[in-house]
């Protein structure tokens, strides 16, 4: 049977399902701690913002296998470290975010960021508890592109022995194992979706007054 394979080695599965969501979700939060103050950055000024976004984006543009390839002689890591995948990933994972970040503070209504600043509040007090708060839905929606991205990319590191479930799809494809190449496949797409749908829930859950808004317009 095409599925046989999966019984006889669910530990193995197991084993490569943690170490994929650890490779995908620790970037996601070391990158949005870059991206934040670098987002807030970017809108200061528009020299800024064309510096920072221009840069950011271009790291998006380094192919991933060979950023995996080249970080051990940046970092001085051995080539199976996995931290090479996570350096690379959160790499990949501020220039996602970055612009997010940016376009969430601007976004902010200069109304809301002038009541603040005559009520006293200092600009880092302000940008914590107002700016930041109210730009949570659009930088949760970067970042729910961001972790669905990483959950795919994961499995490029399987070609130089790491990934995750993305060694399922090159031992299954040395062993000629088609089992084992659909379980990672199905695997990557469910954790893509699993992430996605737990961050929306997150979203809704830290910003309450979105759905008060939305039932006071119906």
């Amino acid at each position: 049977m095409i599925w046989g394979w999966i019984p006889r080695n669910v530990d193995l599965i197991v084993d490569r399902t943690v170490e994929h969501i650890w490779l995908a979700l620790v970037p996601v939060f070391l990158g949005l701690i870059v991206s934040v103050p670098l987002g807030w950055l970017a809108t200061t000024t528009a020299t800024a913002r064309n510096v920072v976004i221009t840069v950011t984006g271009l790291l998006y543009t380094v192919p991933s296998l060979a950023l995996i390839v080249m970080l051990p002689l940046v970092l001085g890591t051995q080539i199976l470290n996995p931290l090479n995948v996570v350096v690379a990933l959160t790499i990949y994972t501020v220039a996602l975010l970055v612009r997010s970040v940016a376009d969430a503070l601007d976004a902010v209504p200069r109304v809301v960021i002038d009541a603040a600043t005559a009520m006293g509040y200092s600009q880092l007090r302000r940008f914590v508890a107002v700016e930041l708060p109210l730009a949570i839905p659009v930088i949760v929606a970067g970042l729910r592109v961001a972790v669905v991205s990483n959950t795919s990319l994961v499995t490029v590191g399987a070609l130089v022995g790491l990934g995750g479930l993305g060694q399922l799809f090159t031992e299954g494809f040395q062993r000629d194992i088609p089992s084992e190449i659909l379980a990672g496949i199905v695997l990557v797409l469910l954790l893509a979706l699993v992430f996605d749908g737990v961050l929306t829930l997150v979203g809704r859950a830290v910003t309450p007054w979105t759905r008060v808004g939305a039932g006071a317009g119906r």
